[in-house]
């Protein structure tokens, strides 16, 4: 069965753990496609031009913790705004979606421009401060010395590039389903999501 569930979405809204759920109810294989980016981003901090770093990507390096880094996360903002590391990247995220077994993807343009066709798509957003709130407790928790005030200025920062940048803008695909998660519970919005897919796979 060949089934792809595309879920886009600002920074920390919860499209990685609404997708992780999915995936794991549903058996679906998932990617993370920010983290194909945020690779790139840290091989180009490390001094690597970002179109070779893009096309000798390892997958198999995305497990990597420095990939959650604030610094990993800016720098692959940045690249993921470079036309050629797009479309170095692009190819290997359609093969990922039409993977035999079903596949789940989340990331910024994925139901606009990876997967227009994906059988089921959501757009998860939240509120700036929402989203800045649970970055924040993520980083601390993580050990990194970060202030909430920093912290919603960075999103507020990517936001901005995201969705202003000329390739693949960060913007809900017309037949996306909007879930806010400003206040809802991981569980609620799982099963938001869920009843979302459950009905698109009937």
């Amino acid at each position: 069965m060949r089934f792809t569930v595309a879920i886009d979405g600002p920074a920390a809204a919860g499209k990685g753990t609404i997708a992780k759920a999915i995936a794991r109810e549903l058996g679906f294989a998932h990617l993370d496609t920010g983290l194909l980016y945020r690779a790139v981003g840290l091989e180009v901090l490390g001094g690597q031009d970002p179109l070779e770093a893009a096309q000798r990507l390892d997958p198999g390096r995305l497990g990597d913790m420095r990939l959650r880094t604030p610094e990993v996360a800016q720098a692959a903002s940045r690249v993921a705004a470079i036309p050629e590391v797009r479309a170095a990247l692009f190819q290997f995220q359609k093969d990922f979606a039409r993977r035999d077994g079903g596949a789940v993807m989340d990331g910024r343009d994925i139901g606009t421009v990876v997967c227009p066709e994906a059988e089921a798509k959501l757009f998860v957003t939240a509120s700036a401060e929402a989203r800045a709130a649970r970055r924040h407790a993520e980083l601390l928790a993580a050990g990194q010395a970060v202030t909430l005030e920093g912290t919603l200025a960075e999103v507020r920062a990517r936001d901005e590039r995201d969705a202003g940048r000329d390739v693949a803008p960060l913007v809900a695909a017309g037949d996306a389903v909007v879930i806010d998660t400003s206040g809802l519970g991981i569980e609620e919005a799982v099963a938001r999501a869920l009843e979302v897919v459950r009905a698109r796979m009937a």
